[in-house]
């Protein structure tokens, strides 16, 4: 192909200036796009101070925390008795019936203790605490008013001022003090999550649960070792199964009713908001700022204002989703139907129908399907905002997620019901989108 002249090239570039003269934004706008993120992200990395916040971050109780959802700590303190005795005692969250045989924390014959850390352990007395660590003993001297570390103690084995720290790795940990040794002992899994400790059920697993419903012994006369189970899984008081799933439910009725009232009372507010529908602008207007007022205020400060109004529970939770998803469904249905096609209206109204029966049989049939849609859409979004707004005091299980993580010690039952809400979701996001391909078909068609 030969090349085109210098007179041709002029022609052609004054024919079509629009090609051959474009702005410097179209030549170089993806680079200038990528150097200007760059440029913020780097304002952002010292105008919110990230560099300080990763170095100054509790990395080390960060890891703990995320190793509570998945595990859990028995934690008995090793108290010393005058008598030279060394006596377990457990927090009120005990994870062992009284007087049951533990095989990880066995008593010694001279009235001291030994506790297992899988391979290594500690065997305790009122005068020495004994760590073994890879097969080599390390001796903590009790003293009056401090436990004193040896001199050559390897890094697991830290001297605090007054009291000697021993990791075990993730099998746990003790903090050896002149009175005491404080035991953390970390086991994989949920401790007594089917069955708490004064349960007739206790140590019963998953398997020999199922055993005992079906073929087992009737263990509590009277009733069925079926409903025996039921009562004592829900009855749980450790966990709590009937109350996190009582509160679950009531999470799904304030999404529910709240997302269904949004949508009976945008529904008919819709049709004065559209200009198509709606051409007197006084109406039209009025409706629009009104939609676009209740939609600003977020989900969470309307669920603050009715608790303040009606107390805690589901009632101001269902009010701040009705009220936020009024503005917002409002706005889209108004959008939908000042993009329906005229002709059927036009056909309406050339044999002389009322404008109800307009609105009846040439609007309502082209934006029904996207008026369920979207409330589908929004009625999936709202079971995660009812979580959120739950937890300032509307009720539901947000309101039992925010105890849980407060206490700061029940992370693994925060994990329990952060995926059950993952469930839930999972599961009510599959049905509204089930339901909006029937309704509009699949996505792309």
């Amino acid at each position: 192909m030969s090349a085109i002249s210098v007179a041709e090239s002029h022609r052609l570039e004054e024919k079509f200036p629009e090609v051959f003269k474009t702005s410097f934004l179209k030549r170089h706008g993806l680079l200038v796009g990528i150097a200007a993120t760059l440029l913020y992200l780097v304002f952002c990395w010292f105008f919110f101070n990230v560099g300080p916040a990763l170095q100054n971050g509790k990395w080390d109780r960060a890891s703990i925390y995320i190793q509570d959802w998945y595990s859990w700590r028995a934690q008995p303190r090793l108290r010393f008795g005058e008598d030279g005795t060394v006596n377990p005692q457990w927090s009120s969250r005990g994870q062992y019936p009284e007087g049951a045989a533990i095989d990880w924390l066995v008593p010694r014959a001279d009235g001291g203790m030994s506790v297992h850390f899988g391979p290594d352990r500690l065997e305790v007395t009122t005068a020495q605490v004994d760590v073994y660590l890879n097969g080599q003993v390390w001796p903590v001297t009790i003293t009056d008013g401090a436990a004193l570390a040896p001199d050559n103690a390897p890094d697991a084995i830290v001297q605090d001022r007054t009291k000697v720290l021993v990791d075990f790795g993730f099998e746990g940990q003790a903090e050896i003090r002149d009175n005491q040794v404080a035991v953390q002992r970390r086991f994989l899994g949920w401790a007594n999550f089917l069955y708490d400790p004064r349960s007739p059920l206790w140590g019963h697993d998953l398997f020999s649960t199922i055993g005992l419903i079906f073929s087992g012994e009737q263990v509590v006369a009277g009733k069925s070792n079926a409903q025996l189970v039921l009562d004592e899984w829900l009855g749980n008081r450790a966990w709590q199964h009937g109350d996190i799933l009582t509160k679950l439910l009531q999470t799904l009725v304030m999404a529910f009713v709240g997302t269904l009232l949004a949508t009976l009372f945008a529904f008919p507010l819709a049709f004065f908001a559209a200009r198509t529908i709606t051409p007197n602008r006084a109406p039209n207007w009025l409706m629009k700022r009104f939609f676009d007022f209740i939609r600003s205020v977020d989900m969470l400060v309307w669920a603050l204002f009715f608790t303040r109004g009606f107390g805690p529970g589901p009632i101001p939770g269902i009010a701040a989703i009705f009220f936020t998803d009024t503005g917002a469904l409002g706005k889209v249905y108004a959008e939908a139907l000042e993009n329906v096609d005229d002709k059927q209206r036009e056909g309406m109204k050339s044999v002389g129908a009322s404008s109800a029966s307009v609105n009846r049989y040439g609007v309502v049939p082209q934006v029904l399907p996207v008026f369920v849609s979207q409330s589908l859409y929004f009625w999936e979004s709202n079971t995660r905002s009812a979580t959120v707004i739950g937890a300032v005091g509307a009720g539901g299980i947000g309101l039992k997620l925010l105890e849980a993580m407060g206490t700061n010690s029940d992370w693994d039952k925060v994990a329990y019901m952060v995926l059950l809400i993952l469930v839930v979701v999972f599961v009510f996001d599959n049905i509204s989108t089930a339901i909006r391909s029937r309704l509009i078909g699949p996505a792309g068609h």
